[in-house]
């Protein structure tokens, strides 16, 4: 669930038939093609184009010719090699969708709009596809995936002693004094149980995710707007709604206030910390991005650029308990914490539908499922799914039309996919 602080994205007319993953393929239709590319094929941030569907499906494989960002690293060593044993039943696999539809993976794949899919089991490649704008060296935009990243810092942190979970937010950011989280701890905002308001409702033009979107430099501001046009100025306007500590809500402005704390105790910005403590120990193949807002601040709720088999990377060393490359890169209490998930009864009062039994920690959605898997996920179909019982990592980016809170369209075909993919490799083993 990302956090796309965009405006809503123009969806088809309905009396048009519905959008597919073919007939929206933007070298097919041509988008951002020639020098200069005719003008209703341009995509711009300045006039919104760049968050219209279908341009998002070419726009969120470029965000860096966009807007301002920052080099997440991969450092001088060679990458480390993905063992493969692709696999031809994969696609062939059923399953039935949470509102009761026969499918198969492959339909799947097509129907979530997929820009760049690898499935890995015991650490090899067994499925690998590109479409739409993607290819094995482009990255791609996490959206909310972002988030687990920071999520994963401060935890880290934490169990290095840096930064106390039960500490005030402001014992760490003081200026948030006067706000929401003026008597939140760290824990709450690591979690999302503060009582902040806040509204991720990606149609409503008055939420404030809207306003976000507008103070991180990715969604023009309405006419005669005179608010914050920085992330750290929108955090200090953010007022109280409820109390702490009740309830499970998932606002991005708890991550960014959570991005705060890390980059102020570890005094480096974002994708610093990302590279020194994980990107340049991953064996990954490409440099990654963050982007920024307009003081070159990162968006760590929603900004992270990286490749496909890079993601994959990353999910399969959560999956190791955090050893790459026979390096332990983040500590293996961190994850096991991770996994373990929060209490499922705090998580049931969001009313995610299609997500019984799960719990959120330190920014990680966590199923609590038959092998217990837990995921970094995004709007629009971003996710990093990581099934400890089945051995199995899934990475997968796209640019699903819908942008709604919950990823419910996604999860109704996404969640039994992945299962009947854990399932059969786990038989077939």
């Amino acid at each position: 669930m990302a956090s796309s602080p965009t405006e809503a994205p123009a969806m088809p007319d309905s009396a048009q038939p519905a959008p597919t993953a073919a007939s929206t393929d933007p070298a097919a239709l041509a988008v951002m093609q020639g020098f200069p590319p005719p003008a209703e094929k341009t995509v711009r941030v300045s006039d919104s184009t760049s968050w219209r569907f279908p341009n998002t499906r070419w726009s969120f494989s470029h965000q860096r010719e966009l807007g301002p960002s920052a080099a997440i690293r991969r450092g001088p060593a060679a990458a480390a090699a993905l063992p493969y044993g692709l696999r031809d039943d994969l696609d062939a696999v059923p399953f039935v969708t949470l509102d009761g539809r026969a499918m198969t993976w492959g339909e799947s794949v097509d129907e979530n709009f997929t820009d760049g899919l690898v499935v890995l089991h015991r650490g090899t490649v067994v499925y690998e596809t590109y479409r739409g704008a993607l290819g094995p060296q482009t990255p791609h935009l996490a959206m909310s995936m972002t988030k687990s990243f920071a999520g994963l810092l401060a935890a880290v942190l934490a169990h290095e002693g840096a930064i106390d979970p039960a500490a005030l937010v402001t014992t760490y950011v003081p200026e948030l004094a006067e706000t929401a989280f003026g008597d939140a701890t760290v824990r709450h905002v690591m979690d999302m149980t503060t009582g902040v308001r806040y509204r991720e409702d990606y149609v409503d033009p008055d939420a404030e995710v809207r306003f976000y979107g507008v103070a991180a430099g990715w969604s023009r501001p309405p006419p005669g707007y005179a608010g914050p046009t920085t992330i750290f100025d929108f955090l200090r306007t953010l007022k109280k709604q409820g109390e702490h500590g009740e309830a499970f809500a998932y606002k991005t402005c708890n991550t960014e206030v959570l991005g705060w704390i890390v980059q102020r105790v570890a005094g480096k910005p974002f994708a610093e910390l990302v590279s020194e403590r994980i990107w340049q120990k991953l064996g990954v193949e490409e440099d990654g991005y963050v982007m920024v807002d307009g003081t070159g601040f990162a968006l760590c709720g929603a900004g992270l650029n990286v490749t496909t088999r890079d993601l994959a990377r990353f999910g399969e060393m959560m999956r190791l308990g955090g050893v790459a490359g026979g390096q332990q890169i983040v500590p293996k209490a961190v994850v096991d914490d991770i996994a373990g998930g929060a209490r499922t009864e705090d998580f049931a009062k969001a009313g995610y539908v299609t997500l019984p039994g799960w719990s959120y920690r330190n920014q990680w959605w966590v199923s609590h499922n038959r092998f217990g898997a837990y995921s970094a996920r995004g709007i629009h179909g971003q996710a990093c799914y990581v099934a400890p019982g089945a051995e199995m990592v899934i990475a997968r980016f796209a640019s699903h039309p819908t942008a709604a809170n919950g990823n419910g369209p996604l999860d109704r075909v996404s969640l039994p996919a992945y299962e009947a993919i854990a399932a059969h490799l786990t038989s077939a083993s």
